[in-house]
């Protein structure tokens, strides 16, 4: 066991070394805050403003999206129905199921529908897949939380004549930790994710002004830009690996600190 951890401690911090050395050179002000300019594949100039923002919009949007169809769906099976219902084990299970469908085969689902309806590659587009790829994690995620919400609490809530929507707001209040969790996890998959953004959102050297415009992603500004041979914007592409890295951990951290501050309220 203490092999199996220093190993994988080891490959994270040869991971963060890698990044950190080799993205370091790259950072500056002008890094973030300008677009690429002669092209992203080969411009020497400019910087990844257009992948940041994308990023932004791409995992934000579908994190807020999923959120709201996720959350009725968890109350749905916790408080609503049986426990012991054939539908909330069916729920469950094809949640489990899209859990562990890869990302590339979301992204070809997209690809299929917007090439059917006629659509282009798009800022929408690329939240409705993404939105697609993270509710089995955010509602897996916020159920697994739920069942741990004691039974007798419910009962006692009942008991003193509540409705079942006083009920669900009862366990709301118990699941908040697990949905920050939830959407910590589901936002840094989305913002991580390479295979949906690529065949729906598309690519731009420009930042989107409209939902219908492509939009680049971070993800994406490492695959192509990694791959020129020009050295300049290489060195962009691992700036913009450590940005995604400093996004990540700083998520982690200030959802860490707030669950910790609502975990107090559990029972």
């Amino acid at each position: 066991m203490m092999l199996a951890t220093a190993i994988i401690v080891s490959c994270l911090f040869s991971i963060l070394y890698t990044i950190i050395s080799k993205g370091i050179k790259g950072m500056n002000w002008d890094m973030v805050s300008r677009v690429p300019e002669g092209g992203f594949y080969i411009g020497k100039e400019g910087g990844i403003l257009n992948a940041i923002i994308g990023s932004i919009y791409v995992a934000g949007g579908a994190t807020l999206l999923s959120l709201l169809i996720s959350i009725p769906i968890v109350l749905y099976i916790n408080v609503y129905l049986n426990k012991d219902s054939k539908l909330v084990a069916f729920t469950r299970t094809s949640f489990d199921i899209l859990f562990g469908v890869p990302s590339i085969v979301y992204g070809a689902f997209g690809f299929t529908l917007m090439v059917m309806l006629g659509l282009k590659t798009s800022l929408l587009a690329g939240i409705i897949v993404v939105t697609l790829l993270i509710i089995p994690i955010m509602v897996r995620t916020m159920d697994e939380v739920a069942l741990l919400v004691p039974r007798e609490l419910r009962d006692a809530v009942y008991s003193l004549g509540a409705t079942r929507w006083e009920t669900a707001k009862v366990i709301m209040r118990q699941v908040a930790p697990g949905i920050l969790t939830a959407i910590l996890l589901s936002f840094g998959r989305a913002i991580g994710d390479a295979a949906c953004p690529l065949f729906t959102a598309g690519y731009t050297d420009s930042i989107p002004t409209s939902l219908s415009q492509p939009t680049a992603t971070l993800p994406l500004a490492i695959f192509f830009q990694l791959s020129s041979p020009v050295e300049e914007v290489q060195t962009r592409a691992y700036a913009a690996a450590l940005i995604l890295t400093i996004i990540i951990l700083t998520i982690n951290v200030v959802i860490r600190i707030i669950n910790k501050k609502l975990s107090k309220h559990k029972i």
